[in-house]
């Protein structure tokens, strides 16, 4: 891969002196190429995991339509009116990013479920799990692993091969922007060089093949998010954060206050949060916006088309989907009479007042939440 600024871990002796080590050149239509006055012009629809992700146990067979993660289902979400997809990315032992979400990949051998690590898989091994591009050739039978412990195979209606990131770069509608999250084990302690060699793979793939599209990267891993920002600028950096929906040993994990602390020191340009975290805390919601960071949202109560409603009114920037053909449609309904009034010529302070709710009655609303969602 060639990239002009390779940058060597001995350049990096404190996480404190990384120095941003690419040239801004990307703007497309969202202004990303910014340091401190990223923004986000209109309410954003992102397709999780593609067209959305797997939920094997599920009755709504929306959650086994199309296999999570795969060029298949990127390139389904393409069809719908998006900003961007959502997807993760690890590195495999051999030093090349792949797409995948889950920490381990569960396959059966003579009767007995086995699980290996993503990361300590080379990518050949990795890619000879589940369908397989080779006519004619066989892949290991995927499983997957329930939250109440019992094991099942990874069926969905339409199934495609595992990926790379390379192959989304070169294979997904190009303007369809990408929200690459980089994956990292939760429960795992990371050291700094460890960490650097991962992103460095990691840009080097995305300043190769990128070009114009437009990209973000998420973390949940504060260290990574705080380091990937300072080896480059092109593009920002959101923390992602569960908003006290569990507890971590590390604290910067644990809240919307911490993830926003983290963010203001580290120069990143905003937040995506579990939904629930954001409704039982709505007062954190203007103080966000207040330091100039973006905010972005995760989570199934985001499939609920009146969710998605409220988070419009309240100002937040845009929400990461499983349906998303169905909230797309909601958000291309919802805006469309504030669209339609500024056309108009009538301003858009007056199309703000023609939404469903009252200022007043959104702020009972907002009082109200916090009593109804629990963790």
């Amino acid at each position: 891969m060639a990239l002009k600024t390779i940058l060597h871990l001995s350049d990096l002796p404190n996480l404190d002196h990384v120095p941003e080590i690419y040239s801004t050149c990307f703007s497309k239509g969202l202004d990303l190429n910014r340091a401190s006055s990223f923004r986000i012009p209109k309410f954003m629809v992102i397709g999780h995991r593609g067209h959305g992700m797997n939920i094997l146990q599920s009755s709504d067979s929306r959650m086994k339509a199309i296999k999570e993660n795969s060029i298949l289902s990127f390139n389904s979400a393409a069809k719908f009116p998006l900003d961007f997809i959502e997807f993760d990315v690890q590195v495999t032992k051999d030093d090349c990013p792949v797409i995948f979400h889950d920490d381990f990949i569960l396959t059966e051998e003579n009767g007995t479920i086995y699980e290996k690590k993503v990361t300590e898989l080379c990518l050949a091994e990795f890619l000879c799990y589940g369908p397989q591009k080779e006519t004619g050739k066989e892949g290991k039978c995927l499983y997957r692993k329930t939250k109440d412990g019992k094991f099942v195979k990874w069926n969905v209606e339409t199934d495609d091969s595992l990926c790379t990131l390379q192959d989304a770069f070169q294979k997904v509608e190009p303007s369809l922007g990408f929200n690459i999250e980089l994956k990292f084990d939760d429960f795992a302690v990371y050291q700094q060089d460890h960490l650097l060699h991962i992103l460095q793979v990691i840009l080097q793939v995305v300043f190769e093949f990128a070009r114009d599209r437009p990209i973000i990267f998420s973390t949940f891993q504060p260290d990574a998010a705080q380091l990937v920002r300072k080896l480059q600028n092109n593009y920002p950096v959101f923390f992602l954060t569960e908003g006290g929906a569990s507890i971590y040993y590390d604290v910067r994990r644990n809240s919307l206050g911490e993830a926003m602390k983290l963010c203001l020191e580290g120069g990143l340009q905003g937040i995506v949060s579990e939904i629930k975290g954001v409704f039982k805390d709505p007062g954190a919601v203007p103080k966000i916006k207040d330091s100039n960071l973006s905010l972005l949202t995760y989570g199934k109560l985001n499939n609920v088309p009146e969710a998605v409603h409220m988070q419009y009114l309240m100002g937040i920037d845009g929400v990461i989907v499983d349906f998303v053909e169905e909230i797309s449609q909601t958000v291309d309904d919802m805006i469309k009479p504030a669209k339609e009034m500024t056309t108009e010529g009538k301003g858009e302070s007056e199309a703000n007042s023609k939404l469903q709710f009252s200022q007043k009655e959104l702020s009972f609303l907002l009082k109200l939440i916090p009593e109804l969602i629990q963790f």
